[in-house]
C-alpha cells in the first residue's frame, strides 16, 4: 500500500513519526534538486520536471482502490477535512527544517534579489529549493488526493486536467478569490503576510508550466525576503498556504462532485433522455450566459445520455444557437407524463444558483405545455 506524506498522523503517529516521514521526503526533495541546472531553476523549468516526477509515481500508487481500502465506508468530506489538516501539519514542519537552513547572509542575499535570480547564490538556491519544492508537490499530491476522494475523474497525461490540477492546486487564476476569503481562513495575526503572499499578477493557462515554476519560486521568497525572519515565520506560513491550497481545491473540486451528481442523477431518472438534453440546454441558454457550473453540467448530461441511454444526438451538438421554437416543437410531439422534464429544467435552473428571470420565464413555458389533459 501507498504510504503518502499524511499517513503518519491519519494512523495516529506522533511527533517522531511526522518528523520522519517529513525528513524522508526532503531527501527526495534533495536528490531531485541535485539533478537541476541553474537555468532549469531560473527558467521555472524546474516545475517541469517536478510535476511529471511527483504525480507519474504517486498516482501509480494513490487512487479510488486506495482511498476506498484505507477509508471504507467514510464520507468523503471527513476524509479530506483531515488530509488537508494533515498536509498543513507536514508542511508547517517542514518550514521549521528549512528556516533553521537559512544563514543570515543568504536570507540578505535573497531578500536584494527579491527572487528575480536565486541560482546566482548556490547555497541559497538548495535551501530555497528544498523548501519550494516540497510544498509544491505536497500540494500538488494534496489537490489530486481531493479529487480522487470526491470522484472528479482526472486524466493526468491529457495536458487540459493537469493544468486543472495545477491551477486548483496553486489558486492560478483565482488569486482574487483568495485573498477575499483569507479573511476569515486565517488569524487576524497572519493576515497581512498571506496577502502579501498571494499578491501580484494572476496566471493564465496561457503561460505554460515554466511560468508557473517562476511564479511559485518568487512567491515563496517572501518567506525568507523579510527581515528578522525566523522559525515561526515559515511555519506559519507554511500551514496557513497549505491550508488555503486544501481548502480551495476541497471547495472546486466538491462543487464539480455536486454537478457530476447531478447529471448522473437526472440521467438516471430520465424517460425522456434526448429530449431531457435539449430542454436542458434552452434553459442554460436562457439568458444568453453560460457559467461554468451550467457549461460542467450539459458536457456530463451529454456524456451520461450517451453511456446510459446509447443516445448522441448530432443536431444538437451542431447548434450554434437553439431555437425555443424547436423545443416545444419537440415537447409537443412527445406523449405521456411529462414530469421528469419539468424537474430537470428545475435542478438545471439552479445548478449555478439562484434562478434567474430568464429562465423562469422558460421553465413556466415548459410548464404550460408539459400540461397533460
Amino acid at each position: 500500500m501507498a504510504r503518502t506524506p499524511t499517513d503518519a498522523v491519519d494512523a495516529g503517529g506522533h511527533d517522531d513519526a511526522d518528523r520522519k516521514v517529513v525528513e524522508q521526503e526532503r531527501a527526495e526533495i534533495r536528490e531531485f534538486i541535485k539533478g537541476l541546472s541553474s537555468d532549469d531553476i531560473k527558467s521555472g523549468n524546474w516545475f517541469t520536471k517536478l510535476s511529471a516526477q511527483a504525480m507519474n509515481s504517486y498516482t501509480a500508487k494513490v487512487d479510488a482502490q486506495y482511498f476506498q481500502e484505507r477509508y471504507a465506508g467514510v464520507p468523503a468530506d471527513a476524509i479530506v477535512d483531515q488530509r488537508i489538516k494533515m498536509a498543513a501539519r507536514y508542511a508547517a514542519l517542514e518550514g521549521g527544517l528549512s528556516a533553521g537552513a537559512y544563514s543570515a547572509a543568504v536570507v540578505a542575499t535573497l531578500g536584494s534579489l527579491g527572487g528575480a535570480s536565486p541560482a546566482t547564490v548556490p547555497a541559497a538556491v538548495a535551501t530555497l529549493m528544498v523548501d519550494v519544492a516540497f510544498i509544491t508537490r505536497l500540494q500538488l499530491r494534496l489537490a489530486y488526493d481531493i479529487a480522487v476522494l470526491y470522484r472528479v475523474p482526472l486524466d493526468l497525461s491529457d495536458p487540459e486536467d493537469m493544468w486543472k490540477l495545477i491551477r486548483v492546486a496553486f489558486t492560478i487564476k483565482s488569486g482574487e478569490a483568495v485573498q477575499k476569503s483569507v479573511v476569515k481562513a486565517v488569524p487576524a495575526v497572519v493576515r497581512p503576510l498571506i496577502k502579501r503572499f498571494y499578491s501580484g499578477t494572476v496566471l493564465t493557462a496561457t503561460k505554460g508550466l515554466p511560468v508557473v515554476g517562476k511564479h511559485l519560486l518568487q512567491r515563496n521568497v517572501i518567506k525568507i525576503g523579510i527581515p528578522l525572519v525566523g522559525v515561526p515565520l515559515a511555519v506559519v506560513l507554511n500551514r496557513y498556504t497549505t491550508l488555503l491550497a486544501g481548502r480551495h481545491a476541497q471547495a472546486v473540486f466538491r462543487n464539480e462532485a455536486r454537478v457530476i451528481e447531478l447529471a448522473e442523477n437526472l440521467s438516471k431518472r430520465s424517460q425522456h433522455p434526448q429530449l431531457m438534453l435539449w430542454v436542458a440546454w434552452l434553459v442554460i441558454g436562457a439568458n444568453r450566459k453560460i457559467a461554468d457550473d451550467e457549461a460542467l453540467l450539459m458536457r456530463h448530461l451529454v456524456r451520461l445520455v450517451r453511456d446510459q441511454h446509447q443516445v448522441v444526438d448530432r443536431q444538437l451538438a451542431h447548434l450554434v444557437d437553439i431555437e425555443p421554437a424547436e423545443v416545444w416543437r419537440r415537447i409537443d410531439a412527445e406523449p405521456g407524463d411529462l414530469s421528469d422534464i419539468l424537474d430537470a429544467a428545475d435542478r438545471v435552473a439552479a445548478v449555478d444558483g439562484d434562478v434567474n428571470a430568464s429562465e423562469r420565464a422558460v421553465i413556466a413555458e415548459l410548464r404550460d405545455r408539459c400540461r397533460r389533459v
